[in-house]
């Protein structure tokens, strides 16, 4: 027999439902790349305005949540101007949502495409994920626009510099959330396609527990410890804290986020690892 020195790649069955050949996966950086390319430009395909939707649907869903929770209902959006609030909210919220969303159809809609050649199956949900972060950097473009127009025409905002850097390492904890989360529900799927209606119902759920269109001051204190205990609420209220000093910013929340996703995100390997291996006999 040829020595194994001999040959590129070597497919070996997984010893481990720890395994998480992260190696192997940089190994096919340039196919995660593709895939990268392939998520924005094949949904934006045929389109009049193109990419210019990245940037009217936060428009238009801020505009509508500003009309009907500010201007007719009167909550209160804890001393942000109520556009920004929900600007704020909507931007790294339909980051999670997206992400979570596409994830969740890992199996399902690359069946064809892992029963014909091999590569690494996180290759897929690390890019979904890895192209709603190109997403996300475009939207906080005109996220930008809209904060500095606010910054320099009210004294409402105060922003915390002090805590800046963490805003990239808040991003991050969303992204590995929604992919683990993700990665669990596509590992479902396979089998049972209920999950895929109650997915849809979760999400619209975790929105209105998660602060996205109402701060974190309107609950008492006892539902505010209960409804942080979720990461996407602590994470949101922490943003909002960094950018205009308005907010909730609890460390141990933080941490707690930290740990549950860490958890969660290993977790999800270990679904993903024992699906991966007979998803095909039942997708």
């Amino acid at each position: 027999m040829e020595e194994n020195t001999n040959w590129d790649i070597i497919v070996k069955p997984k010893s481990s439902l720890f395994q998480l050949n992260l190696k192997e996966v940089w190994a096919y950086k340039d196919l995660i790349i593709l895939m990268v390319k392939r998520d924005i430009t094949s949904v934006y395909k045929q389109t009049l305005l193109g990419p210019l939707w990245m940037f009217i649907q936060p428009i238009f869903i801020t505009a509508i949540y500003t009309f009907t929770f500010s201007s007719s209902a009167g909550l209160s959006t804890d001393g942000i101007p109520p556009i920004l609030f929900y600007l704020i909210g909507q931007t790294f919220w339909v980051y999670f949502s997206d992400s979570l969303n596409k994830t969740s159809n890992t199996f399902i809609s690359n069946a064809a495409v892992f029963g014909k050649v091999y590569f690494p199956r996180l290759v897929m949900p690390f890019s979904v994920i890895i192209s709603g972060l190109v997403k996300l950097g475009l939207q906080i473009c005109l996220l930008l626009v809209v904060y500095l127009y606010y910054y320099f025409n009210t004294d409402q905002l105060h922003p915390q510099l002090a805590y800046l850097i963490l805003l990239p390492v808040f991003i991050i904890i969303m992204g590995i959330f929604s992919l683990s989360l993700g990665i669990i529900f596509s590992s479902f799927t396979t089998k049972y396609r209920d999950f895929t209606f109650l997915l849809g119902f979760a999400i619209q759920l975790l929105m209105f527990l998660s602060f996205v269109t109402f701060p974190a001051s309107m609950f008492s204190p006892l539902n505010q410890k209960i409804l942080m205990i979720n990461p996407i609420a602590s994470l949101m209220e922490a943003i909002k804290f960094i950018l205009t000093g308005h907010g909730v910013f609890s460390l141990n929340y933080i941490i707690m986020a930290m740990v549950t996703t860490t958890a969660l995100f290993f977790f999800s390997i270990i679904i993903f690892n024992k699906t991966e291996k007979s998803f095909m006999d039942t997708v």
